[in-house]
């Protein structure tokens, strides 16, 4: 049986998605998410799937909505569908990613170092980290990459970005934390070291702040999503995590 909380948290997930948003446009099973002031951003020009959709009209349905841009990406929120669309989509050109939603269930840890950020605190870190991943991104896509992060602040009812800090005051590890008070629930996303910081505890920093953070607004539903084939997900688990539902991406281009 699936986790009492996954429906919560995907229900989150498709309304973030649209809060986030410059411009939504409904489709057959989900709807496309546009923002022209970060065209460059893949995430914020997609498709979401957050309902049941016939697998094999979903490559035609993409190819409308977002046939303007130069790539296509894909969300699905439920499992079952995902993988139901897995095989019509890579058929298609797509490449498939499986992202697990994990839900912590361990204590919350009593202190924190790190502290609520400014976006103009993480501009320099975050803009040298995509350097590093995307060596021959010009200026624009970088500048979109980093500057998204003020979309978010619609997003959610509370948005924070937490910041750990080298002893010279360089942001040296960051993560947003988002916060539906309402429902009681909490998404740590995008933890991420500078590589010149990385195995000194910033991250732990992090990651412990945003859970104190999430527990002192009465969030009892705290969650992140990790990349299934990628090691943080070990990370995760060893701090309290443990998995509860997958969700698919779908990438071309």
């Amino acid at each position: 049986m699936p986790h009492s909380a996954l429906p919560r948290i995907t229900s989150f997930l498709s309304a973030f998605a649209r809060r986030q948003a410059a411009r939504v446009v409904d489709l057959p099973g989900g709807f496309a998410v546009y923002d022209d002031a970060f065209v460059h951003s893949h995430a914020n020009n997609q498709l979401i799937v957050d309902g049941a959709v016939a697998p094999e009209a979903l490559p035609a349905v993409a190819e409308e909505a977002l046939g303007h841009l130069p790539y296509r990406l894909i969300s699905v929120l439920d499992d079952g569908v995902g993988a139901a669309c897995a095989e019509p989509l890579v058929r298609a050109g797509y490449t498939h990613s499986t992202y697990l939603v994990m839900l912590h269930e361990g204590p919350v840890p009593a202190g924190g170092s790190a502290e609520v950020v400014d976006l103009d605190a993480l501009r320099i870190p975050l803009t040298r980290r995509w350097r590093d991943l995307l060596p021959d991104a010009g200026d624009a896509v970088v500048r979109h990459l980093v500057d998204r992060r003020e979309a978010r602040r619609r997003a959610a009812d509370v948005v924070h970005f937490i910041g750990a800090r080298t002893a010279e005051g360089e942001v040296a590890s960051w993560a947003d934390l988002y916060l539906d008070r309402a429902a009681g629930l909490a998404q740590i996303e995008d933890l991420i070291t500078s590589e010149a910081h990385l195995g000194r505890g910033h991250a732990d920093a992090v990651l412990s702040t945003a859970l104190r953070l999430a527990a002192g607004q009465d969030c009892g539903t705290r969650f992140l999503t990790a990349d299934a084939a990628d090691w943080p997900r070990h990370w995760y688990e060893r701090r309290g995590f443990s998995v509860i539902g997958r969700t698919h991406g779908f990438e071309r281009g």
